[in-house]
């Protein structure tokens, strides 16, 4: 589960942020899934977390990485996008992988949509973050170290 000493944790972004910074940049931003990757990993080396970044605009594809994350990983920073509100069976697959998750949105879901009200993972996280732009990631990163707890 990582280096000596340093846990491995997963960044899962689902369908269509792969198309940050161009899709619809007065809601979501400018910034791209490569900068928020760069983001991920920087924060990730400063707390001493080694880190894997996967996005899918395929349900089975996320599915199948979060079985592949149980055992390897520590713990979990999902934006499963869309996904979030109706996905039972990526739900599923988050509690299957037994780890620790903190569910991040870009933008504040809460002050958009009705039906962007209602998360099918919330209950299962640890933490929330909505609303902090691609900040949150690193504030989710944060949030799991300290849920991961002291290392030697």
């Amino acid at each position: 589960m990582g280096g000596p000493d340093r846990p491995r944790v997963l960044v899962l972004n689902g369908p269509n942020l792969n198309m940050l910074g161009t899709r619809e940049p007065a809601i979501y931003g400018t910034h791209t899934l490569r900068d928020v990757e760069a983001l991920v990993r920087a924060r990730a080396h400063e707390l001493g977390l080694d880190v894997d970044c996967f996005q899918s605009n395929h349900e089975g594809e996320l599915i199948d990485t979060l079985h592949a994350a149980r055992g390897t990983h520590a713990g979990l920073v999902v934006n499963a996008a869309g996904l979030t509100h109706t996905s039972v069976v990526l739900r599923d697959a988050v509690a299957a992988s037994e780890l620790p998750f903190v569910e991040v949105h870009i933008t504040n879901v809460h002050k958009r949509e009705p039906f962007r009200h209602t998360s099918l993972l919330s209950d299962l996280a640890q933490a929330v973050i909505a609303g902090a732009g691609v900040r949150g990631y690193a504030f989710g990163l944060e949030v799991l170290d300290d849920l991961l707890g002291p290392r030697p």
